[in-house]
């Protein structure tokens, strides 16, 4: 028998984590972090199975919804492996272990107050050693090359875009001589985007389970180059202020960088300065150098040309806190780009916390917010935001733009499940998604023919 359950991302965007259940065989499909709830060790530390259990895990792709409570897992008793490509590994590793400097960050803040308040102190969710432990773990595989996890069960990922690396999961099971084949979508990428290629389609196959996360929505016409040109010509040149872009700092800070290399590079902007101010970012993107090849034909054709992607004479790479600090005393017109994309965490804080109540500061929304993050917060027009302890009026112009967005839209997700036969695909199953956008994108499919489901969390499904 081979059961299902969805322990993470139902109904909500983070916290990726799926079980599937074979005869005395259990395969994890991503161990992410739950950032709706937090993000902390009393909600992320507790499992709702044994760790020690879990035989594989397999990761889609490297983002910290997707792999950022791995380190609790082994921690916590997993001795297996854990399955993905090459540049999924690498770029894993580098956002653990960014996850661990935000969790001692908020742990010195949260001991500051608990002394005054004689409260006991939480414990980080894992240390570094964790992390390095479970990068040990890794086993690499290539796309599109079947790989055995024991006799009756193998594993072939399949390259969706998304991010450098992001593959969805197809297992294929000899359940008492009968076939079954599981696809698990993980993030899919959309069309068209600055860097990677378009999603592959993927194989026929008997259970899909499918992010939703764009459903019932259509990504904005906004042309990206329009875009850029029009927010930093009235941030930085009729008003001589900032631009404040935040962006994860793999893959979106990748993608940003190319697009304004490729604008300054036509000349149609003065070379204002541009600092980006992460130094992940920077460690990131020498892993986007090392697999170029994985990279769009139009990326590798204005490598050949212009000799670097990521590199152009008004860009500066931000490295020490010292320098990040520095940039707020810089007072000619400038571009910030700065991690995290959703605001939870990292250098952007110091830089919004500064800006916020800056009339001559606009920010820049490039991708996707959560519920519950402060970049939803902002987006969504709260006047007053507390950051720091402290309530700051937000007087900072605020602009969002989809036309980076790393997700698939309404349309990219339905080419992806219309790949499928009706006939032949028993279910759908939504995941990743708020509750509005899977039942919208159940609507769609409905209508086609589909058979969809929406799990609750916890939910445990036998796959027949």
């Amino acid at each position: 028998m081979t059961t299902l359950t969805v322990w993470g991302a139902a109904k909500q965007v983070t916290g990726s984590m799926h079980l599937l259940e074979l005869d005395n065989y259990n395969i994890l499909i991503d161990c992410g972090l739950d950032y709706e709830r937090n993000g902390d060790a009393s909600t992320n530390e507790v499992f709702p199975f044994d760790p020690a259990s879990i035989d594989v895990v397999i990761l889609s792709h490297a983002h910290i919804d997707h792999s950022g409570n791995l380190p609790t897992l082994l921690r916590l008793g997993f001795e297996g492996q854990i399955i993905c490509t090459q540049a999924t590994a690498a770029i894993a590793e580098l956002l653990m272990l960014d996850s661990v400097n935000i969790f001692l960050s908020k742990q010195r803040r949260k001991s500051k107050r608990s002394k005054k308040k004689h409260h006991a102190e939480k414990k980080p969710l894992y240390l570094q050693h964790h992390v390095m432990d479970t990068v040990e773990r890794f086993v690499t595989i290539a796309y599109n090359k079947p790989f055995s996890l024991n006799g009756q069960i193998s594993v072939t990922l399949i390259p969706v875009g998304h991010l450098l690396g992001a593959a969805a999961v197809i297992i294929d099971v000899d359940d008492h001589h009968v076939q079954k084949r599981i696809a698990f979508t993980g993030d899919i990428g959309r069309k068209g985007a600055p860097l990677l290629n378009d999603p592959q389609l993927l194989p026929q196959v008997d259970y899909l389970i499918s992010e939703s996360t764009y459903g019932g929505r259509q990504h904005s016409n906004d042309n990206l180059e329009q875009i850029l040109i029009d927010s930093i010509t009235d941030a930085c040149i009729k008003t001589p202020g900032r631009l404040i872009i935040p962006a994860f700092s793999v893959g979106r800070t990748q993608a940003l960088v190319y697009s304004l290399n490729r604008l300054f590079a036509k000349g149609i902007l003065p070379k204002i300065k541009v600092f980006v101010d992460s130094p992940m970012a920077r460690h990131s993107t020498e892993i986007y150098r090392k697999y170029a090849n994985e990279l769009s034909q139009e990326a590798q054709e204005f490598y050949q040309r212009s000799g670097d992607l990521f590199e152009f004479e008004n860009l500066r790479y931000v490295e020490s806190l010292e320098e990040s600090r520095d940039i707020s005393n810089f007072f000619e017109p400038c571009v910030i780009v700065s991690s995290a994309g959703m605001l939870e965490g990292g250098r952007i804080q110091d830089h919004l916390f500064q800006n916020l109540q800056n009339y001559y500061c606009t920010i820049l929304f490039i991708g996707y917010s959560a519920k519950g993050t402060l970049g939803h917060r902002l987006l969504r027009g709260d006047p007053i935001i507390k950051l720091r302890n402290r309530e700051l009026n937000v007087y900072a112009s605020i602009r969002k733009t989809d036309s980076l967005s790393a997700h698939g839209d309404h349309d990219d997700l339905m080419d992806t499940i219309r790949s499928q036969s009706t006939e032949k695909l028993k279910n759908v199953f939504l995941v990743h998604g708020e509750e509005e956008a899977m039942l919208a994108l159940q609507t769609s499919l409905n209508t086609e023919g589909y058979t969809v489901s929406i799990p609750q969390k916890g939910e445990r499904i036998e796959l027949a």
